[in-house]
């Protein structure tokens, strides 16, 4: 099973910041060849970022939360997500309102044009 390891260092923030991205309404993603490794080789180097202007705590961890679900739907999904890369997910209010089917469609559609 694939596990979601996350960034801890502001230098690996701002590495992952400088290469490729791609903009929704609902998030934004970042993501950079694989600059270090993961604790297992299996593991996807991920990271969900909310900004405190989005809301309180709540709304912010059920973005998060529903950002990580759809991440863990599309890693059984073989190809959908390069596991290569180092990813950052910024949330965006506009997530807590949508559907998570829909979120799912543009997640895939936005990390297929990442993957290219």
């Amino acid at each position: 099973m694939v596990r979601l390891e996350s960034l801890k260092k502001s230098n690996q923030f701002k590495k992952a910041l400088k290469e490729r991205k791609v903009h929704t309404e609902s998030f934004s993603i970042f993501a950079a060849k694989n600059f270090f490794k993961p604790k297992c080789k299996s593991n996807l180097l991920i990271s969900f970022v909310m900004k405190k202007k989005i809301g309180n705590a709540v709304k912010r961890n059920k973005i998060r939360r529903k950002l990580k679900a759809i991440v863990q739907k599309l890693l059984k999904k073989k190809g959908a997500i390069n596991k290569d890369y180092t990813y950052i997910v910024f949330g965006k209010s506009n997530a807590y309102t949508q559907k998570q089917d829909l979120l799912l469609a543009l997640m895939e559609k936005s990390f297929s044009k990442l993957n290219k």
